[in-house]
């Protein structure tokens, strides 16, 4: 009896431990810190960037301008070199894995990157981990990834050490995350997105193309009361019939009301519309959301294809790519490299100071077969076609002392 006892006591011991408990939709527990109240507020984020256009072309469009076209460093650096080329055992080059990562950071505020090496540090990959699959232990110091959130099972969770905490895995690797997160106040172990200011209007954007959708399935019909004049021995019976016009005549979503009224002798039936003079509304409010959505994401209209309808102006793109090269771009490609530098001076135990990501506009002002002088010349510089230096070519002078990688 009493060792029934001390096997019960340390059953609800692990149980409390664990602490997983699902009350009103909300998963708890004492491993790791809710993110969200319900601890789904990735999955809620991921939902509306699948719904609304605008939204999922500016976090695409962010993620490849900020992971650039390829990654450089110095030709010296011959290790550098062919880790950035393949950074982990799927033969990833540096800058998939960090299209991934600032994919993510654009959607949830937060990235998580796996370091894996051995006690020795003979190797180093690294490797991009789903940010909607972590989530941050309770003590700060851990991530632990599942799975589905929504059916928590503390059985099969991973947990790795944040870096510069390293613990060694069961397969004998040596493993840790890097987590990214953007800034928010009052908010401590999660970063929130920058656009989480704008999160209502992407949702009334997507609301207003869904009910172009729904215009478009019913046709374009009217909507209104129908009003059939019909005989009906009972509730039941009356319900079927008006089920069955509503199938076959409601269009869907349905758009018309049928009430059933007794019959006369006379058949009465007929359509009552109801009229609306609300399309410019619905339209002004679509165009509203949009250029919020822009506003919230510190985003540029002509770089998230906006515009075109109006014209294609390269100029102006140009200009816009600038300004978001020097107040969005550079900033987020620094706070992506800055761990990964590190990372790869304390386990290779290189110099990756010189690791640079390849940053080029979406369209160009001048030919690349223009020689330097002639581009000067074209921009109301000083030129000499004698100098040697201006004779290269455009697509010559972003190449020396540099290697680029994927």
């Amino acid at each position: 009896m009493r060792k029934d006892k001390i096997r019960r006591a340390a059953l609800c011991r692990n149980r409390t431990e664990s602490c997983l408990t699902t009350r009103a939709g909300r998963v708890e527990s004492d491993r790791f810190w809710r993110w969200g109240d319900d601890n789904l507020f990735p999955a809620a984020l991921a939902l509306m960037s699948r719904r609304s256009t605008t939204h999922r072309r500016i976090i695409n469009d962010k993620a490849d301008y900020i992971s650039g076209k390829g990654v450089v460093c110095d030709e010296n650096e011959p290790l550098l070199g062919a880790f950035a080329a393949r950074v982990n055992g799927r033969g990833e080059t540096m800058r998939q894995v960090l299209n991934r990562l600032a994919f993510d950071k654009a959607l949830f505020g937060n990235a998580f990157l796996e370091v894996v090496t051995d006690e020795r540090r003979t190797f180093l990959s690294l490797y991009h981990q789903d940010a909607s699959r972590c989530r941050v232990a309770r003590d700060s110091q851990h991530v632990l990834l599942h799975h589905d959130w929504a059916a928590f099972n503390p059985a099969e969770a991973r947990v790795l050490p944040l870096w510069p905490l390293t613990e060694r895995q069961e397969d004998g690797t040596v493993r840790s995350m890097v987590h990214y997160k953007d800034y928010e106040p009052m908010f401590e172990h999660y970063g929130v997105p920058p656009y989480i200011a704008g999160f209502n209007v992407s949702a009334i954007a997507y609301k207003t193309d869904r009910w172009n959708i729904s215009r478009l399935d019913n046709s374009f019909q009217l909507s209104g009361v129908m009003m059939l004049d019909s005989t009906a021995d009972s509730e039941e019976q009356a319900e079927r019939i008006i089920r069955a016009a509503e199938q076959k005549f409601a269009g869907n979503p349905g758009q018309v009301m049928f009430v059933l009224k007794e019959g006369s002798a006379d058949d009465n039936s007929r359509f009552i519309p109801i009229t609306s003079q609300n399309e410019g509304d619905w339209k002004t409010l679509h165009d509203q959301a949009v250029s919020d959505i822009v506003v919230a994401h510190s985003w540029f209209r002509t770089l998230s294809g906006l515009d075109y309808g109006g014209g294609f102006s390269a100029e102006r793109i140009l200009h816009e790519y600038e300004v978001a090269l020097n107040t969005v771009i550079l900033g987020e490609q620094a706070e992506l490299l800055e761990p990964i530098r590190r990372v790869i001076g304390a386990v290779l135990g290189c110099d990756a100071s010189s690791l640079e990501i390849v940053n080029r506009p979406p369209t160009r002002s001048k030919p690349v077969y223009m020689r330097v002088w002639e581009a000067r010349k074209a921009d109301g510089l000083d030129y000499d076609p004698q100098d040697e230096r201006q004779q290269a070519f455009l697509s010559e002078i972003t190449k020396y002392n540099v290697r680029s990688i994927g």
